[in-house]
């Protein structure tokens, strides 16, 4: 999420890249998002090289990428995208794509993605979607969470932690007020819910959510909820 969009900046539209590799559906998605007096779309890349580059150059706020295009393919551009040490408040990808594949989801996930929407969904969610990675939320498609859930619970699922630590000891690395935030990530509510709750400014929760994921070593807030469940911060039901 590009964080200039904080403060006076944040009544400006999304800044939205397309990136894929079908003219007819990059035209598609430009239509349903151009008709969203808080959305703009700034840019269409054909595959994933040149998304890479107009993300650099235009400073989007939200990326929507394909997965599969030629050359450098969508989970690579996602990597060079999120990976890019000079731009700390860059872009928010998310994924969509026609590819049900546990294989890009995971890979998705892992490269940085914010979302992952598939593109049997309907206009209005794919609206919805870019508006909650952008607030700096994960998404995920309501049929795939709990393939999410199941996979990163298992032992030796995906869900890793920062410099080699174990789970355990990257809890206790927490502080009081990051375990809180921890807790109400892993319920599900968004900055704006867990400023309310702990009585804090939107921006100081972003930043304790930020430490969070570091300690812990976590990509993003999907993964976030899927550790404080497999150990035990929270139990489904309490």
């Amino acid at each position: 999420m590009s964080s200039d969009r904080e403060g006076a900046g944040a009544d400006r539209p999304i800044r939205v890249l397309l990136a894929d590799d079908h003219h007819l559906v990059r035209t598609g998605f430009r239509v349903i998002l151009e008709i969203e007096d808080d959305i703009e779309v700034v840019g269409e890349a054909a595959d994933g090289e040149r998304a890479v580059g107009m993300a650099r150059a235009l400073r989007p706020d939200v990326v929507l990428m394909d997965v599969e295009m030629p050359g450098v393919d969508g989970l690579e551009a996602t990597r060079r995208i999120t990976g890019d040490a000079d731009e700390p408040g860059g872009p928010a990808v998310l994924i969509l794509t026609t590819f049900d594949r546990d294989d890009y989801l995971f890979a998705a996930l892992r490269a940085g993605a914010s979302g992952f929407l598939l593109k049997n969904g309907t206009p209005e969610a794919l609206v919805e979607a870019i508006r909650v990675v952008d607030r700096g939320d994960g998404l995920l498609a309501p049929e795939l969470t709990r393939r999410v859930i199941a996979t990163f619970a298992r032992p030796g699922g995906p869900v890793g932690v920062a410099g080699g630590l174990t789970p355990e000891a990257a809890l206790r690395d927490l502080t009081p007020r990051e375990r809180e935030v921890l807790v109400l990530v892993a319920g599900g509510a968004s900055n704006a819910e867990i400023a309310g709750a702990l009585h804090l400014g939107e921006a100081t929760v972003k930043s304790h959510v930020s430490r969070v994921l570091g300690k812990l070593g976590l990509r993003d807030r999907v993964q976030a909820v899927v550790f404080a469940y497999e150990q035990g911060v929270v139990r489904p039901g309490g």
